[in-house]
């Protein structure tokens, strides 16, 4: 078959119409589960503590100009968040909620890398893949609104882009399962399970050896062939049920807020398009449905998806191409879904500001410009570190008129390692720029 002739028929098999039911169903869920992170923020005041109170923000390479809104509008942009979460879920002037929730999201997670969490990552796609998912001509406000644009049906590429996503979030998770400390110390897991020896019923399992064990080979095993599984009618509903297991032990031994839950509704996509549709007929009866179909994809939308999911696909990989043990130097860490491989823990860390012309010595205290969770992130992450040595020296600066030179002393132990010089204590790290790059004054993992 000519390559032009499988494009045409891969083209037309994404635009077929299936029942867009499935896609209402993790709409209606997504903008709930986001209202529910919002209230999350309030009813803890992190809204306060994140984005009001801190002095100094860890913002991402090429993000500096990002900066929290002044004053209270902070509190604002998440009251607005909210609203935005509450029209899609109802399905109300749509495209324009997932439009402004992305970039509001977007921006919040942009704005200091002490809060970066694989699911807030994770939430930005999916609300970015939402603004061209028609997942609102269906039980929703617009539908209603709108009625000549009402349809249950939607093109097989808006459900598949989603698969595809979350697909790609359970390989690489399992793909950066294969070291030597996951498979063969059962670290971190050996010493989080051990944390969890207090609770009923399973607790005192999670010091048994084959249910380390277990969980290190069961965790590798179904992150890689998860999506798979589920894809295949005969193994969905169980690999569904023992997915969903994993998620709600996760939630039990982990303080990882939404995630378990987002990815529970997640997964639900994996099942037949109509499957809530024929949940409702058993439980409610039967109800009209509008069968016309709109093909009104644009022809752009294709290919910024196709280059959405190539970038997906090969990002993750980047750690690829830097020396040394990613989970220790983090260079290639962040947005690969590298998730809970490492557990780092700093017994010192001491910023040594020198004047560079009298050589006098001073030790500044990080607690006077962070705050506590600001403090324990910084402290293993080489990146952050740097940073924050580069504010230290901008800020003696002001004050001495001209620029200090600025060394650490880090120890710093990974995975119940024995603790160890993290950076090269001779670099000036004020005069070392920040980049994407390797760089040399992170010591290597003994």
């Amino acid at each position: 078959m000519r390559l032009s002739t499988r494009v045409r028929s891969l083209q037309s098999a994404l635009l077929a119409p299936v029942d867009s039911a499935s896609l209402v169903f993790f709409r209606v869920m997504f903008g709930l589960i986001m209202l529910w992170e919002v209230y999350r923020y309030f009813d803890q005041n992190r809204v306060v503590r994140y984005y009001i109170e801190p002095e100094f923000y860890f913002t991402y390479y090429g993000f500096g100009w990002l900066a929290p809104l002044p004053g209270n509008w902070m509190i604002v942009h998440f009251v607005v968040l909210g609203i935005l979460a509450v029209m899609i879920m109802m399905g109300l002037f749509y495209r324009v909620a997932t439009v402004l929730f992305f970039f509001a999201f977007t921006y919040v997670f942009l704005l200091d890398q002490t809060q970066y969490l694989n699911h807030f990552y994770l939430v930005s796609l999916i609300s970015f893949l939402m603004i061209f998912v028609p997942a609102h001509r269906s039980f929703s406000l617009d539908a209603l609104i709108w009625k000549d644009r009402a349809t249950d049906e939607a093109p097989a590429w808006a459900l598949w882009i989603l698969r595809l996503e979350l697909a790609i979030v359970y390989f690489y998770a399992g793909l950066s399962k294969w070291n030597v400390d996951w498979l063969e110390r059962g670290e971190p897991l050996r010493s989080w399970m051990a944390g969890n020896a207090d609770l009923p019923l399973i607790g005192p399992f999670m010091m048994e050896e084959w249910m380390v064990w277990l969980f290190v080979y069961g965790g590798f095993t179904l992150d890689l062939l998860i999506a798979p599984a589920l894809l295949w009618r005969r193994t969905r509903l169980p690999a569904f049920v023992i997915v969903t297991f994993f998620h709600l032990m996760n939630a039990v031994m982990f303080n990882i807020g939404i995630f378990p839950w987002f990815m529970i509704v997640a997964t639900t996509l994996f099942f037949e398009p109509n499957w809530i549709r024929k949940v409702s007929v058993k439980l409610f009866g039967p109800t009209l449905q509008k069968k016309r179909f709109l093909r009104t994809s644009s022809p752009i939308v294709l290919p910024i998806l196709g280059f959405f999911l190539l970038f997906q696909i090969f990002f993750p990989l980047r750690h690829i191409l830097y020396p040394g043990d990613v989970n220790w130097t983090e260079e290639g860490h962040r947005f690969s879904w590298r998730m809970k491989l490492r557990d780092k823990s700093s017994e010192s860390l001491v910023f040594i500001v020198t004047h560079p012309e009298t050589r006098e010595e001073i030790v500044a205290d990080p607690t006077h410009f962070l705050n506590d969770r600001q403090l324990d992130k910084m402290s293993v992450r080489p990146d952050m570190i740097l940073q924050f040595a580069h504010y230290l020296a901008e800020d003696y600066e002001r004050e001495i008129g001209v620029r200090p030179e600025v060394r650490v002393h880090s120890l710093v132990s990974l995975n119940r390692r024995e603790v160890q010089e993290m950076i090269d204590p001779t670099v000036d790290l004020a005069a070392q720029p920040r980049t994407l790059g390797h760089v040399e004054w992170i010591k290597p993992l003994q």
